[in-house]
């Protein structure tokens, strides 16, 4: 079914689900949502833009659904807080259809009911490509800032890194034969909420893991002032992101360090405080006086730690 035959109006009163949270007094059907929340908020935006993060030729609208949300939520699992209100803005353009909306918003809802998540409000029009943008609004007690390193701290992470990185070059050079895991890890990455909440409650400092290792480090000892030490040996990397690494010809750590879209969380947190954490991590180096600087140890050699995805770097 074409949009036109429905309209906006009708597209949304199709794709508009009713609200759960007793906190949301106006939602979707006025000019604003009104909520009653009571806690701190904690407030992201993130936008998922067509042939950057998602094709349509390689993804399903329901992946693309969920990754898009699930890399919201990221962002608040990062915080330390608690998701609870989505606001999604969408640009469509030509060839999208109702299938496709009714597709791609199931995988949002089921990635908002994972986490209790209302879909409040949101925008949609049209345009040369599709353009996925999502507000979520959360609570938190006590935030979890990049701000809070100090040296002397383990640099923490929660899983192996990399794998969508793999993925993507393994699509790019069309190389569906390779390890569908990776691909996976691409095109669904989820994201870490589950284990958020408690790395939150002995965390220094946190971050999602976006735009790659190195880069999210390199934002901790931006905020915190400290310098840091990754040893490239510790750095995990899944078995599907080694075969691609074989297989491509690749070096399958610059994948880890700026690859980005893992979405695991990097954290560190004093060794005292570590102990009691009941969630797997990784320790991957640790962080340092400023004036130590920041380095990748890799086969017994320091070289600056650089690298990560930047979208307006080629």
């Amino acid at each position: 079914m074409e949009i036109s035959e429905i309209g906006e109006f009708g597209l949304i009163d199709r794709l508009v689900r009713r609200a759960r949270r007793r906190e949301l007094l106006v939602g979707v059907g006025d000019d604003a949502a009104v909520m009653d929340l009571r806690e701190k908020i904690v407030l992201t935006t993130d936008m998922l833009v067509e042939g950057d993060h998602f094709r349509t030729d390689w993804s399903t609208p329901v992946r693309i659904g969920r990754k898009a949300m699930d890399s919201n939520v990221s962002d608040i699992a990062a915080m330390g807080a608690v998701p609870a209100f989505a606001f999604v803005s969408i640009c469509l353009r030509e060839g999208i259809d109702v299938e496709f909306m009714d597709l791609l918003y199931s995988g949002m809802y089921e990635v908002a009911k994972r986490y209790d998540i209302d879909i409040a409000g949101g925008d949609t029009t049209h345009g040369a490509i599709v353009v996925i943008n999502i507000c979520i609004v959360g609570t938190v007690e006590r935030p979890v800032l990049r701000s809070g390193a100090s040296p002397g701290q383990p640099i923490c992470v929660t899983g192996p890194l990399g794998g969508s990185r793999a993925g993507l070059e393994l699509l790019l050079a069309g190389r569906t034969d390779g390890p569908r895991e990776a691909i996976e890890k691409h095109l669904d990455p989820g994201c870490r909420m589950d284990v958020a909440l408690e790395i939150a409650s002995v965390a220094a400092s946190m971050i999602d893991v976006s735009d790659g290792l190195a880069s999210e480090v390199n934002h901790i000892c931006d905020m915190s002032g400290v310098g840091a030490e990754v040893d490239a040996s510790a750095v995990p990397l899944a078995p599907s992101t080694l075969a691609a690494a074989e297989l491509l010809g690749a070096d399958p750590l610059q994948w880890a360090l700026g690859g980005g879209e893992d979405f695991e969380l990097v954290f560190t947190a004093n060794e005292g405080r570590l102990a009691g954490l009941k969630v797997p991590y990784t320790v991957v180096g640790r962080t340092l006086p400023a004036s130590k600087g920041r380095w990748l140890v890799r086969d017994g050699k320091k070289k600056p730690l650089a690298g990560g995805f930047d979208h307006f770097r080629k």
